[in-house]
C-alpha cells in the first residue's frame, strides 16, 4: 500500500535552479528587486505592495510590456534534473502531484502543463484585456502561510493530512510542512526549512526524493527497474541510454522526453 496520495511541490528553488521566478523576470529585464525584497522581509511592505512594486520595475524598462512577454522569458527558465522521472514515477504509483508557490502562476502552468502535475496554485499578474500588465498582482499564495494552500487540494483530491507530503526549500515553506503528514527540504537555503523538514535532500536531481515518497518495495523495485534499463555505450558520443537522466533510451514509459534541465534552454517547452 502506498504511504502517500498527494505530494505538494513547491516551485522556486526546488522545481526551479533559480531562487524564484520573479527573480529570473528581473535578472532577465535587468533590474534589481533587493530593496523590494528586504523592505518586504523586515515588514515595511506586504505582499501585494511587494509585487506592485517589482511589476513597476519591469514596466520602467519596458513600458509595453505584456504577458506573452513574461510567457518568453519563463521559456528559457532553467528547471532541476529529474521532473518528469519524479512526476511520471509518483503518478505510476497513484500519487498526485501538486504545485504550492508564491511565484508567478504563469510559470507555474507551462511546468505543470509540461510535466503533468495535477494541480497548481500562485500568484497572478494581473493583465489588461489586450495583455499588457496592469502594474498589479494578486496574492492567491500567502508567503506568510502557505500552509493554507494545502487543504483544498486534500480536499479536492480526497486525502488526508497524514497521507499528504510537502516539498520545499525555504521559510517560507515551513507552514506548508506543518499542513502534511511528512515533509522534505530540498536543497534548503536556511536552517528553519531544515529544522522543520523530516528528511533533508541534497541534490541537482529532484527525483531523489522518491525514496522518501514510495514504499521501500516499490522504491527498491523502481532503482533495479532503473538499472536495467542501463546499457554500455556503442561507439563515440555521449551515453544517452542512462534512465537515470532525462535523456530518452527508448525503453523508458514516461511520456513526453526533453533534454536535460541543466545548462539547456527552456524554448523547447510547448508555448
Amino acid at each position: 500500500m502506498r504511504k502517500y496520495d498527494l505530494v505538494c511541490f513547491d516551485m522556486d528553488g526546488v522545481l526551479t535552479t533559480v531562487r524564484s521566478s520573479w527573480a529570473w523576470v528581473h535578472e532577465c529585464l535587468g533590474v534589481d528587486s533587493e530593496p523590494n525584497y528586504r523592505a518586504y522581509c523586515n515588514g515595511e511592505i506586504d505582499e501585494d505592495e511587494f509585487m506592485r512594486r517589482d511589476i513597476a520595475l519591469w514596466k520602467g524598462v519596458k513600458p509595453d510590456i505584456k504577458i506573452r512577454d513574461i510567457a518568453v522569458l519563463f521559456r528559457d527558465m532553467p528547471l532541476i534534473d529529474g521532473i518528469q522521472e519524479t512526476i511520471a514515477s509518483l503518478r505510476d504509483n497513484g500519487i498526485r502531484s501538486v504545485i504550492v508557490s508564491g511565484g508567478i502562476d504563469l510559470a507555474a502552468k507551462m511546468i505543470a502543463e509540461e510535466f503533468g502535475f495535477d494541480g497548481y496554485v500562485a500568484d497572478v499578474i494581473c493583465t489588461n484585456e489586450d495583455g499588457s500588465l496592469t502594474g498589479e498582482g494578486r496574492k492567491v499564495v500567502d508567503l506568510a502561510d502557505k500552509g493554507v494552500s494545502v487543504p483544498p487540494f486534500i480536499e479536492r483530491f480526497g486525502t488526508t493530512k497524514e497521507r499528504t507530503a510537502s516539498i520545499g526549500n525555504s521559510f517560507t515553506d515551513v507552514k506548508m510542512f506543518e499542513a502534511t503528514g511528512m515533509a522534505i527540504a530540498f536543497n534548503p537555503t536556511d536552517p528553519y526549512a531544515e529544522e522543520a523538514a523530516d528528511h533533508v535532500v541534497r541534490s541537482r536531481n529532484i527525483s531523489d526524493v522518491l525514496e522518501y515518497l514510495l514504499d521501500e518495495e516499490r522504491f527498491t523495485r523502481r532503482r533495479c527497474r532503473t538499472r536495467s534499463r542501463r546499457s554500455p555505450r556503442r561507439g563515440p558520443g555521449p551515453d544517452r541510454s542512462s534512465c537515470g537522466s532525462s535523456r530518452r533510451c527508448g525503453l523508458c514509459p514516461w511520456p513526453r522526453p526533453r533534454p536535460s534541465s541543466r545548462g539547456r534552454s527552456l524554448s523547447l517547452w510547448h508555448g
